[in-house]
């Protein structure tokens, strides 16, 4: 059906010229082929919010029809304790750091996006299947409506097995088709259209963005999306619908939320705690500290009383004389001594 807009085009990830943006990415026969494959070559080029093409296969072709430390032990040892932690707390900050960085196959979000105003989108179906792959419904559907929920903008995806009959498109074929297909089934310029093709252990797809829908789902928020589908498409442990529903809501996380450094990340969390362990040894110092001068006013005290008179010199006396003057009951008490 026809669409009502501007004439500025679609961002999308073919070929074509216009405001439209491309990029791809290749390989094939994947070691962690999600049907069991041979293996796979890593992938190579760059994407730039464009399509993206690779190979390997999640399952066998179908159908072809399109459907809709303590105080005490010196300074010299609370120094040692204090290097040590130290250490420990520059080793879990790297290890912090290897944790985060091992994400960085995903392309980092640098931008913060605004959703598209609620009412852009003319809701329609999320996904075609002309494969038979979607099985569970609400479970495909679940991340796709999450997208829909924290972006603004509608995803529909499209499974197939060929291009206008043939089982071996080329990129641009596939391109032109997403773009005439996003005609065909949108009134509106929010919809992101990803078209998922695979045949005979090779797979490509290609996204088609409305002219809202771009605003939002840029070159890079594209990256990121196509990035969750390399990887979520090599894990085996995935169903098909969990393959598309997770690739899309982790995206969307991403997408609307700009990537903090894990560098930073790790070095806030080590100051974090580097500050509770110097706070707990200082209380634990000051508590030391408190208790040895109790102590040691109580040994004191102790000595004195245990002194004879005798033994204080005459300014000692006549303070005593003096205390037992203003403490008659304290007079009495040392004439029965």
């Amino acid at each position: 059906m026809g669409r009502s807009g501007g004439s500025g085009g679609r961002s999308s990830g073919g070929s074509s010229g216009g405001s439209r943006s491309s990029g791809g990415r290749s390989g094939g026969f994947g070691s962690s082929h999600r049907s069991g494959g041979s293996g796979g070559f890593g992938s190579f080029g760059s994407s730039s919010g464009g399509g993206f093409f690779g190979s390997g296969s999640r399952m066998s072709s179908g159908g072809s029809n399109f459907s809709g430390g303590p105080v005490g032990c010196g300074c010299g040892a609370f120094m040692i304790i204090l290097v040590i932690v130290l250490i420990f707390m520059l080793i879990i900050g790297i290890f912090v750091a290897s944790v985060f960085t091992g994400s960085t196959e995903i392309t980092q979000s640098t931008v913060a996006r605004q959703p598209l105003p609620v009412g852009s989108v003319s809701e329609t179906e999320y996904y075609s299947d002309a494969l038979g792959w979607i099985n569970n419904q609400t479970k495909m559907e679940e991340g796709l409506k999450y997208f829909y929920q924290k972006t603004g903008v509608q995803p529909h995806v499209v499974i197939i097995d060929n291009v206008n009959g043939s089982h071996n498109p080329t990129e641009s074929e596939l391109d032109s088709y997403a773009n005439a297909l996003y005609d065909e089934l949108f009134s509106d310029e929010a919809h992101l259209l990803f078209v998922f093709y695979e045949y005979n252990d090779f797979y490509m797809d290609r996204y088609v963005a409305g002219n809202q829908a771009k605003t939002v789902i840029d070159s890079e928020a594209a990256d990121i999306l196509l990035d969750y589908i390399d990887r979520n498409y090599y894990d085996g442990s995935l169903t098909d619908e969990e393959f598309f529903s997770n690739s899309f809501r982790d995206a969307a996380d991403r997408i609307m939320t700009v990537t903090k450094s894990p560098w930073i990340s790790a070095m806030t969390t080590i100051a974090i705690v580097f500050g509770v362990v110097i706070l707990a040894m200082l209380l634990f110092v000051w508590w030391r500290h408190a208790k040895n001068q109790k102590n040691l006013e109580a040994k004191r005290t102790a000595e004195m009383l245990n002194t004879p008179l005798e033994k204080f010199d005459d300014v000692e006396i006549e303070t005593l004389a003096k205390k037992y003057q203003d403490n008659p009951s304290g007079q009495q008490d040392e004439n029965k001594k």
